[in-house]
């Protein structure tokens, strides 16, 4: 993908997102890394209305080339394309949103991780969401913690796709936009199912998860 198809793509998938209520006003960001840097939504720009000129350009060290001011959030962007790129090297597209069902479960979630594995897809698409306590939007700290999370579980066999950012919103990362936002149905549909249990869901068995592993080639 050239940084045209790229600047085109960015737009593309937050117009889905604004349009389907997975993005809202001007909350959420979305960034692709080119082979020279980044390309990432401005700060305060609603997704559902971008303007492919008007996307932030900046250089692989983060210094702004073009285009309007970069989200504040670009330091964890670049943080979660360093640390994902030991174990998914083709990582190219961050989207970071924060989408209903996903913060309701987040405020008062005690768990180190946000959801349990209740349906095959979830395990299959998206796999663990570690829990991030709470930081203010565009914290340094909340970019080292997520660094260091996804070196933890990528060392350990389970690399992961996604964090969420207590009380703030998922952070997601995939090769490419269309495949990250993948990811974000899917997690945003299994925190839905969650909540609108009368309890919490039986997750599914070791031996059940063991097959989508054996079949599928999932990690888990």
């Amino acid at each position: 993908m050239n940084e045209s198809q790229a600047r085109e793509e960015i737009c593309r998938v937050g117009k889905s997102l604004f349009e389907r209520g997975l993005a809202h006003a001007t909350a959420g960001n979305i960034s692709v890394r080119l082979e020279d840097g980044f390309l990432i939504t401005p700060t305060d720009a609603c997704l559902g209305f971008l303007d492919p000129a008007s996307l932030a350009h900046l250089d692989a060290q983060g210094r702004q080339l073009s285009g309007a001011p970069a989200s504040k959030t670009l330091a964890l962007h670049r943080a979660i394309y360093a640390a994902a790129a030991r174990f998914a090297p083709r990582t190219g597209c961050v989207i970071h949103t924060h989408s209903t069902h996903c913060v309701a479960l987040s405020l008062d979630c005690q768990e180190p991780e946000l959801l349990a594995p209740i349906t095959p897809y979830f395990v299959m698409k998206v796999g663990h969401v570690p829990l991030i306590g709470y930081w203010r939007p565009g914290a340094p700290a909340a970019a080292e913690e997520v660094a260091q999370l996804i070196g933890h579980y990528g060392d350990s066999g389970r690399p992961i796709r996604a964090v969420m950012l207590q009380r703030l919103g998922p952070n997601v990362w995939h090769d490419t936009p269309a495949a990250a936002m993948a990811v974000l149905e899917e997690l945003e549909e299994t925190a839905r199912l969650t909540l609108l249990g009368p309890k919490a869901w039986e997750p599914l068995t070791e031996s059940q998860i063991d097959e989508l592993r054996r079949t599928f080639g999932v990690s888990w």
